[in-house]
């Protein structure tokens, strides 16, 4: 477990050394904010085509693995929005709580660290999890706060879940390197390489901008952000866990993957979210902040565990 650990600490390291930065005010917000939209649309987007374009679909279509993760995640999704609604919490806010709760940082954090710790096979499962994060959770949301904006789900709101989708960079080049790949098209030599190129520089690129941007939040409500930690750092992998060992034949390395990608702490895209929608954002900024910090023990805890099962 201690090497594991070791493994681990780098990326958090390099998540410090932003934070660090942004603290002290030798990397400021704007920074950030470039930083962030480099590796988002290029860097990632990259390194994310890369992998896509040297897989088929039937390498990753794998309907018991999705069922299980689809499953898993509402499973937590739900728990998180009783207990807000117990709280009465206005269905906004519990829209943006249930997302906190199964929502984690599977684009910067975990395609890259995932990649090196757990092997380049990995990356395929990772961005299905990424996919169905977006597609249906991120979709969800959207429904739920403008839909409960407007009394009523229209063509409007669907327009705008689905021109969301068209314009998110990691859908597009999952999308397009899966249809390079579908169509046996070989990558020129010119091409592969600069590609990888700009995708190398997505891990370092993200986990920087990950700690830069947590140093503009702040640990308000800290009880109930706790508890949307505690929600993503160890009910989502326990139920996924479940899910994958008990309820659905998944393969075992997927399935390690899979629990592994559930154990990451709450996404940044959540407050961008909570942001834009003027709903909960300093709520979401402290679960961000309190799960990152707890993510250094539980993650490498949880890859620890994982590597067992294949």
């Amino acid at each position: 477990m201690l090497s594991i650990f070791l493994q681990t600490l780098p990326f958090f390291m390099i998540i410090g050394l932003g934070y660090g930065a942004g603290r002290t005010g030798f990397f400021p917000e704007e920074a950030t904010a470039w930083l962030t939209k480099f590796v988002f649309y290029l860097a990632l987007s990259a390194m994310l085509f890369r992998f896509s374009a040297n897989l088929t679909l039937a390498d990753v279509l794998d309907w018991n693995f999705i069922l299980a993760y689809l499953w898993a995640t509402a499973f937590v999704y739900g728990i998180a929005t009783a207990v807000a609604l117990v709280r009465r919490v206005n269905i906004q806010e519990v829209a943006i709580e249930a997302q906190c709760a199964v929502i984690g940082n599977v684009g910067f954090l975990g395609v890259p660290m995932l990649a090196m710790l757990m092997g380049e096979a990995a990356i395929g499962w990772v961005m299905i999890v990424l996919a169905v994060d977006l597609i249906v959770f991120g979709s969800l949301v959207v429904i739920l706060i403008t839909g409960t904006r407007d009394g009523r789900l229209s063509l409007g709101i669907l327009r705008t879940v689905g021109m969301g989708l068209l314009k998110n960079p990691m859908i597009v080049s999952i999308v397009l390197g899966l249809t390079w790949s579908g169509l046996r098209l070989p990558i020129p030599d010119p091409i592969n390489d600069f590609v990888r190129i700009l995708g190398g520089a997505a891990t370092p690129g993200a986990l920087f901008a990950i700690g830069a941007s947590l140093a503009s939040k702040s640990a308000e409500r800290p009880h109930i952000a706790g508890w949307l930690s505690f929600c993503k750092l160890v009910l989502h992998p326990v139920f996924v866990a479940f899910a994958v060992l008990v309820l659905f034949e998944v393969d075992p390395y997927a399935g390690a993957v899979m629990i592994a990608a559930a154990s990451l702490p709450v996404a940044g895209n959540v407050f961008m979210l909570a942001q834009h929608y003027g709903v909960a954002p300093k709520r979401v900024s402290s679960s961000i902040l309190i799960s990152t910090g707890a993510a250094i023990v539980t993650v490498s805890l949880v890859i620890g565990w994982v590597n067992q099962l294949y």
